[in-house]
């Protein structure tokens, strides 16, 4: 499927205004960051992906966790689907990831959904990403229609649209 044109060059490094955190694309060596990430706010993540991605599987291991980073990676470089991850600056710690995928269901031309790690919610950096998600797609994407999962459409509503063809 040929959803981003051919010349498309995805963005490497993207700051997060107002905090000393930045988006990158992940990697297999981002596991030992992501691991505890994910885990650590399992039953919440579970609650917002779980009925669409059945992800994260309470039983993930962590080389089931090594695996999927694989995939991701390379899918990123395939220029397949993207999984961004949110890092601190020395690159220590990662904080939630933001996914940029061709669209499942009909009505955009590609699909946005994003995370903190629970001891972020409702705090500045969850505000932060919010606010800076819509923008950098629209600044550096070739999007005419993006959809927002969880945001502009519900998850339930979203499940519900008829598959892409």
């Amino acid at each position: 499927m040929n959803w981003l044109p051919d010349d498309f060059v995805h963005p490497v490094h993207v700051p997060v205004p107002h905090t000393a955190l930045h988006l990158r694309p992940i990697r297999e060596a981002d596991t030992a960051l992501d691991y505890p990430a994910v885990m650590g706010s399992r039953e919440r993540l579970w609650e917002i992906f779980g009925p669409a991605w059945r992800w994260p599987p309470e039983t993930m291991t962590y080389e089931e966790d090594r695996a999927d980073l694989l995939r991701h990676e390379k899918e990123i470089a395939a220029h397949e689907s993207f999984n961004y991850a949110l890092l601190d600056e020395e690159e220590t710690a990662l904080l939630g990831c933001v996914y940029i995928d061709p669209p499942e269901r009909t009505g955009s031309d590609g699909e946005v959904s994003w995370w903190v790690v629970d001891d972020l919610v409702g705090g500045d950096v969850e505000r932060a990403l919010d606010a800076l998600v819509p923008q950098w797609i629209a600044a550096d994407w070739p999007f005419q229609q993006p959809r927002f999962l969880g945001r502009d459409i519900t998850w339930q509503d979203w499940l519900a649209l008829p598959r892409a063809s």
